[in-house]
């Protein structure tokens, strides 16, 4: 079995990657298990800058393939906010609650669901250990779900900002949605499919 490292000491977001990823043939594990590993500022200015930051510190410190990703929400009237900051939209003492309702603020102007358009975004960034961690080879795979921001909060289930998003062609907000059927629409979930295909034509064969 392949190790494989995500770039993240989430184990949260370990457990989601590996059900996402469905790969019984890899070992997935994350920072958490590599007492070296420091966290990473995340000062680049894309997801994709983002992402290669985390994924060179996990190289750099684990010696092992690694992927990171990062992801964020998009409103077209905001023109893209939160975007790459939108884990900390609400400031430095950011929470999903905070956030949240910061932006049903400032979209308290807006009515239409055509006027809230929104999108998810996730990029995920792979690559295996080279002796010159800066110029590994980058693999990046990008995910997006198109939907609208709903006029208020629904659903138990996610986080972040998911009792405010609804999916194109949904009128429930992804928090409402059952975890296999988010998978299937959702930016990491498109991501790692991506990441998938990739894995098994190229890595694993």
């Amino acid at each position: 079995m392949k190790k494989l490292v995500v770039a993240s000491k989430n184990k949260g977001k370990l457990i989601e990657l590996t059900r996402l990823l469905d790969m019984p043939e890899i070992e997935l594990v994350c920072l958490d298990d590599f007492s070296s590993a420091p966290d990473v500022e995340e000062t680049a200015k894309s997801y994709r800058g983002n992402a290669k930051l985390k994924l060179l510190s996990a190289l750099a410190h684990t010696d092992l393939p690694c992927f990171a990703d990062d992801s964020g929400l998009e409103v077209d009237a905001l023109e893209g906010a939160p975007g790459i900051y939108s884990a900390r939209f609400s400031g430095k003492i950011a929470n999903d609650g905070k956030n949240n309702y910061k932006l049903m603020t400032e979209l308290s102007g807006y009515t239409d669901p055509a006027q809230r358009k929104a999108r998810f975004r996730a990029v995920i960034a792979f690559a295996e250990p080279s002796q010159n961690q800066p110029d590994a080879k980058i693999h990046y795979f990008e995910g997006v779900s198109e939907g609208h921001i709903a006029l208020e909060a629904r659903g138990k289930g996610g986080f972040g900002y998911d009792p405010l998003f609804v999916p194109e062609g949904y009128t429930k907000c992804m928090a409402e949605l059952e975890p296999a059927e988010k998978d299937k629409i959702s930016h990491r979930g498109r991501a790692c499919a991506k990441l998938k295909e990739f894995l098994k034509e190229h890595w694993l064969s």
